[in-house]
């Protein structure tokens, strides 16, 4: 008994007792006596019985337990999303189920079959960056679990349980090259993650859209695909630093925090300053932005706000139950940008 949770059987063959009597008195069921329920307590204290929570609410035809899929549960950004869905979930009554697919778009497939397993009311994920392939949500939408995207999302997926909250990330990298521009920068590079995934898609349209409407010119050697982590951001500034001095950058939008750093690390490495040789901005505001030396500019995501939002809207869904007619439309967040050292020339 030591190695396992006590069971309701288990309190039956130690009093003598059918599993269902067990049950009522444990609900202080009116057709038990008195004298019953309390040896019955009295024995679940004594084992510590613990009731299964998630069977019991399936018995109600409920189970009162939303799925949470993040890439990872480092850094900052998607712990605090986490943070936003747990909170909220919480005060609407909801448990939260979290797996994390590390990047790996099989273990993203492989959760979501959890989930569903598990019976869980509803699916929130964020899209691993190596996904590019969707059978697995088909899935879920074919049993009308509702599901919804946040930060990550599958462009062109669409069904009456299927809804998105996201930060306007075209605007956001919009917002970074025009203030770059606006601190004099003519040669912007961007280091851009994955294309398919609808982040780096939409930011790297935003960094080519600003630099059209202030005159200046897309160089695509200035556009860098790399790992967005702190040794990709290194090598793509590398890379560029590489390039004759004439064509080398005076400004970075780097489609993340970490990138975003290692480039900073590899400008001061060339004995470059920042921002006046250099300025950089990256997009998350992560908690060591404000610890660089000098403090990184970033976007804000609103996290938090995001997490929050996800959960709302998926409840939404939930109250219109199976027959909804369409889903919630998208929600798309407000970015700010944070102007800090590493871009402030002027």
């Amino acid at each position: 008994m030591a190695n396992r949770r006590a069971s309701i059987t288990d309190l039956a063959k130690t009093l003598g007792l059918s599993p269902s009597t067990i049950s009522r008195a444990l609900s202080d069921h009116a057709d038990v006596s008195e004298a019953t329920k309390a040896r019955v307590r009295q024995l679940a204290e004594e084992m510590h019985y613990q009731p299964n929570q998630l069977a019991a609410a399936l018995r109600r035809g409920r189970s009162n337990t939303l799925g949470v899929l993040v890439p990872h549960i480092t850094g900052h950004f998607f712990p605090l999303v986490v943070n936003g869905i747990a909170t909220e979930a919480a005060k609407l009554g909801f448990n939260v189920m979290i797996c994390q697919s590390n990047e790996d778009a099989r273990q993203e497939q492989k959760n979501i079959d959890l989930l569903m397993n598990s019976q869980v009311e509803g699916i929130l994920v964020s899209l691993a960056n190596t996904t590019q392939s969707f059978g697995h949500f088909e899935a879920v939408r074919q049993q009308n679990i509702p599901l919804v995207f946040f930060d990550r999302m599958v462009e062109d997926f669409e069904g009456s349980n299927v809804s998105a909250v996201v930060i306007d990330d075209y605007q956001g990298a919009y917002q970074v090259v025009t203030h770059l521009i606006e601190q004099g920068c003519t040669r912007i590079a961007h280091f851009t993650g994955p294309l398919h995934l609808s982040i780096h898609k939409n930011r790297h349209q935003g960094y080519l859209d600003a630099l059209v409407a202030h005159g200046l010119p897309i160089a695509p050697e200035l556009t860098v695909h790399c790992e967005m982590n702190q040794k990709g951001g290194q090598t793509a500034m590398r890379q560029l630093l590489r390039l004759p001095a004439a064509q080398r950058p005076d400004g970075v939008f780097s489609s993340n925090d970490l990138a975003a750093v290692g480039a900073l690390q590899a400008v001061k490495a060339h004995r470059l300053r920042v921002p006046k040789d250099v300025a950089i901005v990256g997009f998350s505001n992560e908690v060591f932005t404000a610890l660089t030396e000098p403090m990184l500019s970033s976007v804000d995501q609103r996290c938090e706000q995001m997490g929050k939002t996800a959960v709302q809207l998926l409840q939404k869904m939930l109250k219109s139950g199976p027959n909804r007619v369409g889903p919630p439309k998208p929600i798309v967040l407000k970015p700010k940008l944070l102007v800090r050292e590493s871009s402030q020339r002027r």
